[in-house]
């Protein structure tokens, strides 16, 4: 769990930050993880050989592109993910990132089939997650907030960073008393919640050949006449500005998949004033 203390964000990497609770006892000796971590270190050499340490705002550059797409997948603030990134692996340079790809601290858990990397942190080698790729480790992160506990947290407006953060803690994602002000510090510090708007604040959409100037305060107007009724009654939404797909299919009483199916979509991109079909 998290250790409570001062956060000095430039040596976060000197520390493990495995924020989640463990379901599995560590049983394995000194011996049995030190020879377990050799075997995933050389399997990771060349990666681990080429890497190169991360600042702040390298960090962010290299991953937020990963944030906002798993936020228009599962509605995770792009924020909160980076905030935590940047938290849990020390700008991605702590031991559990370079050796293990795990950029959030997850540790094995009863259904986790994947290898391993031990390493003291509330026990004596505590065991922690391995991935392939650091996208695996955002991916893992997005499935792990999925479970029932987090429910909660999907019923809060994405752009309620704040919020997301004091629902994490109280929802037992840390024990670190003061872990929501850290995100939200990180999050201010670096100006994340702009990727929770990824197309930005203001945005030229072209819609039956006029071309309308959008602001995000105006977007509660704008919505207005964003539902149409289209032949034979399929009713159609128009994306607009800061709209992902799991907005829209909660907003309608839909999941992301039936969503794509309605609009036979291969991917989860989507473009300012794009229709979708929301209902048949």
């Amino acid at each position: 769990m998290r250790k409570s203390g001062f956060l000095l964000f430039s040596i976060l990497g000197l520390s493990s930050c495995a924020a989640h609770k463990v379901t599995v006892d560590s049983t394995v000796s000194n011996r049995q993880a030190e020879r377990n971590n050799l075997e995933i270190q050389a399997e990771h050499r060349d990666a681990i050989n080429s890497y190169q340490s991360y600042t702040s705002l390298q960090y962010i550059e290299r991953f937020k592109a990963i944030a906002i797409q798993e936020m228009n997948l599962y509605g995770i603030p792009a924020s909160i993910t980076l905030a935590q990134g940047l938290y849990e692996s020390g700008s991605g340079n702590s031991e559990l990132a370079k050796n293990a790809n795990n950029h959030f601290g997850i540790k094995c858990t009863s259904d986790w089939k994947g290898k391993s990397y031990y390493k003291d942190d509330d026990n004596k080698n505590d065991c922690f997650r391995v991935y392939d790729r650091p996208e695996d480790s955002f991916r893992d992160h997005s499935n792990f907030l999925k479970r029932k506990n987090y429910a909660h947290l999907f019923e809060l407006d994405k752009n309620d960073y704040q919020g997301w953060a004091y629902g994490l803690k109280a929802a037992g994602y840390a024990t670190n008393p003061k872990y929501p002000q850290l995100l939200i510090g990180i999050i201010q510090k670096y100006n994340l919640d702009q990727y929770d708007r990824p197309e930005g604040e203001v945005q030229k959409i072209k819609r039956e050949d006029r071309v309308f100037t959008q602001i995000d305060k105006n977007i509660g107007k704008a919505n207005q006449d964003s539902i149409i009724q289209a032949t034979p009654g399929n009713k159609l939404y128009t994306v607009q500005s800061g709209d992902t797909l799991y907005n829209i299919s909660k907003r309608f009483g839909l999941t992301v998949d039936e969503l794509k199916t309605l609009n036979s979509m291969a991917d989860n991109n989507i473009k300012i004033g794009q229709q979708l079909v929301v209902a048949k």
